[in-house]
């Protein structure tokens, strides 16, 4: 969150941030500052979407990238670039000393919420607000989901594989991504690594051909062109507030139908008469992965099946998924040893043929 307004409490000041013992609920004046900086339209956050912003500081040998929001420029927000590792919670508190030696003012954040069951978040004012390493759903902003979060689900391939059950009826093994690329932004390799594959280091007694990955983490020198920082540089100070796009963009090489784009759920331009068509599906829904599984199967002999397919006869989405046993042993091994949280939806929802 690298703008003002999008912090879910306001920054501490440099002073108030070197003493260590100040608890948020303890301090009446910041529960108030809080209180007014979460309320769109209170004066406090009229002034802050007024005032203009400075850019990130970014700090000699990469030891540190931070934002400070107190009298502020204008101008877009460059991120740091660097491959070396930003400062965790646990390297530098708020107001205190990065390993490199520079001073971070204050962290970024994320409005995922946790999920029911997890410790949560203390809400502490700056590098206390957070707990590293729990499991969020989407969205960062709104009505909570059921959808787990990106980087959780990223951590959850590194052990199963990014193909689902389904298609591992046909492999031997699973399919791991090799590397995962950010693009140039405020970057934290160790952040990274916690997140991805840090979590996941200890899983045992996994099925024959899955296993822990030590998936590449690197950052890329180039700029997201629809990046808030990159539309920010070309608007200059063109009129009004940045918005993102509400609009869901997958794209798969392949020769039919490549691209799919939705919105709130539904494929673009869907009416309100058309939301119950087959037209109104999104190409990534479960209900159509399973029509082309279908297919799929329909183009091959029922003797050539393999044979998790041939045990007994299976129907419904959540029967061909069960069959998928040595996945699902997986899956149930990296449940109950690390992502007990995970929210599953319920059965009823895998019902269809």
């Amino acid at each position: 969150m690298l703008e003002f307004e999008d912090q879910p409490c306001c920054p501490v000041s440099r002073d108030w941030a070197n003493n260590s013992t100040v608890e948020a609920s303890g301090n009446i004046e910041a529960t108030e500052d809080k209180r007014k900086c979460e309320d769109p339209d209170s004066p406090m956050t009229k002034k802050m979407r007024l005032e203009p912003r400075i850019p990130a500081k970014e700090v000699a040998n990469g030891a540190a990238h931070h934002q400070s929001f107190g009298s502020q420029e204008s101008g877009p927000i460059p991120p740091d670039v660097s491959n070396t590792n930003l400062p965790s919670k646990s390297q530098a508190p708020v107001g205190g000393m990065a390993p490199g030696g520079a001073k971070v003012v204050d962290v970024y954040r994320t409005g995922a919420k946790c999920v029911p069951g997890e410790a949560g978040d203390s809400g502490k004012p700056g590098a206390e607000y957070h707990q590293v390493g729990l499991f969020r759903v989407k969205p960062g902003r709104g009505d909570r989901t059921c959808s787990m979060s990106c980087s959780d689900k990223l951590a959850r391939w590194n052990v199963l594989g990014c193909q689902g059950a389904l298609l591992m009826h046909f492999l031997e093994e699973p399919i791991y991504l090799s590397a995962v690329v950010i693009g140039k932004c405020p970057y934290s390799q160790e952040a990274m690594q916690r997140a991805l594959t840090g979590r996941c280091q200890n899983i045992l007694a996994l099925p024959k051909g899955f296993g822990i990955q030590e998936v590449k983490l690197q950052q890329s020198t180039l700029l997201f062109e629809q990046s808030r920082c990159a539309v920010q540089a070309k608007r200059a100070d063109g009129p009004g507030r940045l918005v993102p796009c509400g609009a869901a963009i997958s794209w798969s090489a392949v020769p039919e139908q490549p691209l799919d784009v939705t919105a709130n759920g539904f494929p673009q331009g869907t009416t309100k008469k058309g939301i119950r068509s087959l037209q109104a599906r999104s190409r990534i829904s479960k209900v159509e992965l399973f029509r082309s599984f279908q297919k799929l199967l329909s183009s091959i002999s029922e003797d050539k099946w393999p044979d998790s397919l041939r045990v007994r006869k299976l129907e419904t989405y959540q029967e061909f998924k069960e069959a998928a046993s040595a996945y699902q042993e997986a899956w149930n091994a990296l449940q109950k040893q690390a992502f007990a949280s995970w929210i599953r939806n319920p059965p009823d929802y895998h019902q269809f043929k």
